[in-house]
C-alpha cells in the first residue's frame, strides 16, 4: 500500500470513528507500527490530525486562523453566544475569553444589562465599548496574535486580582477523556488563571471542537461546571459530557 493510501485509509477511520489505534492500524493493513506512527506524525505535520498515546483524534478545526474560524459554524456560535449572554445577570462581575464564539456573547448581552465583563481580548473589549451599561476590565500583557488575545506575565498578575462569578472559557478542543485543550501553552495557562479565579466556569462548546484536541491542555472536564452548546446537537455527541456530570446549556 503507498503512502498515500495508508494515510487516506488513516483519515477514513478518524472520521468514522474519531479516533485511530496505531496498533490496531498495523495489524489491519499487516504493517509495522513504527510505518503508522510517522504516517500519524506527518499528518500531524500537515494539521489533519492530532496525536495522542497510541494513536489520534481529530484535530480541531479551531487551531485555523482568526479569518478562517469566522467562517466556522456561524449560526452554531451565533446560538451560543445568545445562549450565554442569556446567564449573566445584573450586578455581576463576568470573564469573557477571547475568540469568535466569545465575540458572539457579548454581541448578546442584553442592552438593558448592569455588569463588569474582564476580558483579555481588545476584540471584546471593543464590541463592548458600544453596550451602554457595562463596565469593562480589559487585561493587557503580551498580544498573542492567533487569537488576538493578552498572554504572558502582565496579564496573570492582573488575573490574580480578580474574583469573578462566571467565566465564560472558549477552547479549541474538547475531548471527554483528554478534557480541554488548546494551541498555545501561554494561552492554556491565562485560561486556567481565568478559571481558578472564577466561581463557575463554563466551556463555549461549537460542534466542531467537540471530539478533537489541541496540543497543550487547559483543564479536565472534571474542573469546569458545564458547555454552552448549539441547540440541535445529536444527544450521542453529548452523552459523554453528560455522563461526566456536566450541565449543558443550550439555545
Amino acid at each position: 500500500m503507498l503512502t498515500r493510501e495508508r494515510k487516506d485509509h488513516i483519515l477514513a477511520i478518524l472520521q468514522r470513528d474519531g479516533r485511530v489505534v496505531a496498533k490496531v492500524v498495523s495489524q489491519q493493513l499487516g504493517l509495522s507500527e513504527d510505518t503508522i506512527r510517522r504516517d500519524l506524525r506527518e499528518l500531524a505535520a500537515e494539521g489533519r490530525l492530532q496525536r495522542v498515546h497510541g494513536g489520534a483524534l481529530p484535530a480541531s478545526a479551531a487551531m485555523a486562523s482568526l479569518a478562517q474560524r469566522e467562517d466556522v459554524s456561524t449560526a452554531g456560535k451565533v446560538a451560543i453566544g445568545k445562549a450565554a449572554a442569556r446567564m449573566v445577570r445584573d450586578g455581576q462581575v463576568v470573564m469573557l475569553d477571547g475568540g469568535t464564539t466569545a465575540l458572539q456573547v457579548a454581541r448578546h448581552l442584553a442592552p438593558e444589562l448592569r455588569a463588569t465583563v474582564v476580558t483579555h481580548s481588545p476584540t471584546v473589549t471593543a464590541e463592548l465599548g458600544r453596550h451602554p451599561g457595562i463596565e469593562v476590565e480589559l487585561i493587557g500583557g503580551r498580544l498573542f496574535k492567533h487569537s488576538r488575545v493578552s498572554v504572558g506575565a502582565a496579564a496573570m498578575e492582573a488575573i490574580a486580582r480578580i474574583r469573578a462569578d462566571i467565566f465564560f472559557m472558549g477552547v479549541t478542543g474538547i475531548h471527554p477523556e483528554l478534557g480541554l485543550t488548546t494551541g498555545d501553552a501561554d494561552e492554556a495557562a491565562i485560561k486556567r488563571a481565568l478559571s481558578r479565579q472564577s466561581a463557575e466556569t463554563l466551556v463555549l462548546a461549537s460542534r466542531e471542537k467537540l471530539g478533537a484536541a489541541s496540543p497543550f491542555r487547559v483543564l479536565p472536564l472534571e474542573e469546569v461546571d458545564g458547555l454552552v452548546v448549539e441547540a440541535d446537537l445529536p444527544r450521542e455527541m453529548l452523552q459523554s459530557y453528560l455522563n461526566l456530570g456536566l450541565t449543558v446549556v443550550h439555545d
